[in-house]
């Protein structure tokens, strides 16, 4: 099979919350046209370990990328290197650190904040560096790319949940509407890119508690949404698929080469 894959990291978004308050989100699984599953995501549960590992299928204590503050490239296989190995076109609207893990490292904002470079693994870029850049501008940033690349794999990477969930702690209006509101934001996406063919997922890197952080080990910190949309999706409801399968699954459904574990009930 060979399909376009969207891939939405909306970042710290914990799975509870999005069960309740991605409301388009669940319209589509209401209508049969979706399924949201549970993951369970590795540890540590913090950011740059986790891109990494939805990126490449490998846990933080065997990537060496265990906490945010490792700062260079990753020496492992991502879904952008077998995408670009095999001839696909990449893109990403992305935080920086992803940038870091898989283009150049350190950043410089004025060298790789907008990035075009078919060697690249991400060859064509926007990358941000604040937690408080707005979401509607993350999603702009990644429908220019997707409308002017026609990327083969797109990753969308918004952080205003994560953000709102450090200045307020889970159990909050404003971590609660931080989610909402992107789910309001996909609602201007989803469709298009539905209609353009592409399979979408959308999931998360960790979650959040109420001491406005995360690390550990609570359900509320590890427990992270995943859904999916898109006819190549088998929408089975007793899949049970693992964050280190996303990489793998992707793969899959681009129709690339790859080495790495995938959740097959996920897919037609």
């Amino acid at each position: 099979m060979k399909h376009n894959v969207i891939l939405v990291v909306l970042d710290g978004l914990n799975f509870e919350v999005a069960r309740h308050a991605m409301g388009h989100l669940q319209a589509y699984v209401g209508a049969g046209r979706a399924a949201l599953y549970k993951l369970e995501c590795e540890l540590p549960a913090l950011s740059r370990p986790l891109y990494e590992c939805v990126l490449t299928g490998v846990p933080p204590i065997q990537s060496g990328i265990v906490h945010n503050n490792v700062s260079r490239l990753s020496n492992q296989r991502s879904i952008f290197h077998y995408a670009t190995d095999a001839g696909l076109t990449t893109a990403a609207a992305a935080y920086h650190w992803v940038s870091e893990l898989y283009n150049r490292t350190p950043f410089l904002a004025a060298r790789d904040r907008h990035t075009d470079d078919k060697a690249l693994a991400i060859q064509h870029g926007h990358f941000y560096w604040n937690d408080h850049y707005p979401d509607s501008h993350l999603f702009a940033d990644a429908e220019s790319l997707r409308l002017k690349h026609a990327p083969n794999f797109l990753v969308v990477h918004p952080m205003n949940i994560d953000d709102a969930g450090h200045k307020h702690g889970l159990d909050t209006p404003q971590y609660r509407n931080s989610a909402r509101a992107a789910d309001i934001i996909l609602a201007d996406y989803l469709q298009a890119w539905l209609d353009a063919g592409y399979q979408v997922l959308v999931t998360a890197d960790h979650g959040m508690n109420n001491d406005r952080s995360h690390n550990g080990l609570l359900p509320e910190e590890r427990e992270v949404p995943l859904f999916v949309l898109g006819d190549a999706f088998s929408l089975d409801p007793n899949a049970t698929p693992k964050q280190t399968e996303l990489c793998g699954t992707v793969c899959e459904l681009l129709g690339v080469p790859h080495d790495k574990p995938a959740c097959r009930e996920l897919l037609k």
